[in-house]
């Protein structure tokens, strides 16, 4: 089974490259890895291609491979990550598709071989599993631990959705009409996991296991934008027709109380229990 891993990236020069890492890492025989820039002016892209160019085996090219690692850096204007990401996925050519954004990192490198393992057990289309936000300038220091249970489809209508960067889904199984909806900048990630968790029929796996790392102070964290997601996710939760969608995202926020609890706890170094 053939994985693509999708990194977009924007002036990322300070974290992108503990993700490409936390990539080319995986101990997984059958990776392809595209890096999408959005010609960025902070020296990411000189600084992106020299890192890949000492991963390569060979010369410094558009196609360069290390062990089975098969990485395409393309790096041109984009109107935002959700551009980026349907680009790489228009470009995808493997089984499975996953995503790291540049501001986070697989944890150990064994992640990919896991969601292997888990499609090829369950048939599944489309697995997701758990993951962890960490302080943006003390990575080390979780501050919240996104465990996001078993699926159930009617959770969806009360607000509950996976980690976004924990999904990965079968590229058979992408409805090719339906990716990510660049008219919104903050959440076109929630109408695109509605869709195949709610609207589609999938066979859908939850990997009980941490596989990213996330820094705060991103798109989705970063306090500046919150009226904006507010926003666009009631949009959202109306255009599928769910009732109260203001009560829903607001039910969307209370699934988060019990990730702050658990990191507190395990900064407190008590068991987890919630």
């Amino acid at each position: 089974m053939k994985v693509t891993i999708i990194t977009a990236s924007f002036n990322r020069k300070g974290t992108i490259g503990e993700a490409i890492h936390s990539v080319l890492d995986q101990d997984y025989p059958d990776i392809e890895y595209l890096i999408m820039d959005g010609a960025s002016t902070d020296g990411s892209v000189e600084y992106i291609r020299e890192l890949l160019e000492h991963e390569a085996t060979e010369g410094k090219t558009e196609l360069i491979r290390k062990h089975a690692c098969e990485t395409r850096f393309i790096s041109e204007p984009d109107h935002g990550m959700y551009e980026a990401l349907n680009k790489g996925m228009r470009l995808a050519t493997g089984d499975v598709i996953g995503l790291v954004h540049s501001d986070d990192a697989l944890i150990g490198n064994k992640v990919v071989a896991e969601y292997v393992k888990c499609f090829d057990l369950t048939a599944a289309d489309l697995v997701y599993g758990d993951g962890e936000f960490v302080d943006e300038k003390k990575p080390t220091k979780v501050m919240r631990l996104w465990v996001s249970g078993k699926f159930r489809r009617w959770k969806v209508r009360l607000g509950w959705l996976p980690l976004h960067p924990t999904v990965y889904i079968r590229r058979a199984a992408l409805n090719p009409d339906v990716l990510y909806d660049e008219q919104y900048r903050m959440a076109a990630d929630t109408k695109f996991l509605i869709y195949y968790l709610h609207e589609y029929p999938l066979r859908i796996c939850y990997l009980p296991l941490n596989v990213i790392r996330m820094r705060m102070g991103g798109l989705s964290t970063n306090p500046k934008h919150r009226s904006r997601m507010f926003k666009e996710d009631v949009k959202i939760y109306g255009d599928y027709g769910f009732s109260n969608p203001s009560f829903i995202k607001l039910m969307k926020m209370s699934w988060k109380v019990p990730q702050f609890i658990n990191a507190l706890l395990r900064r407190l170094h008590i068991p987890l229990s919630i």
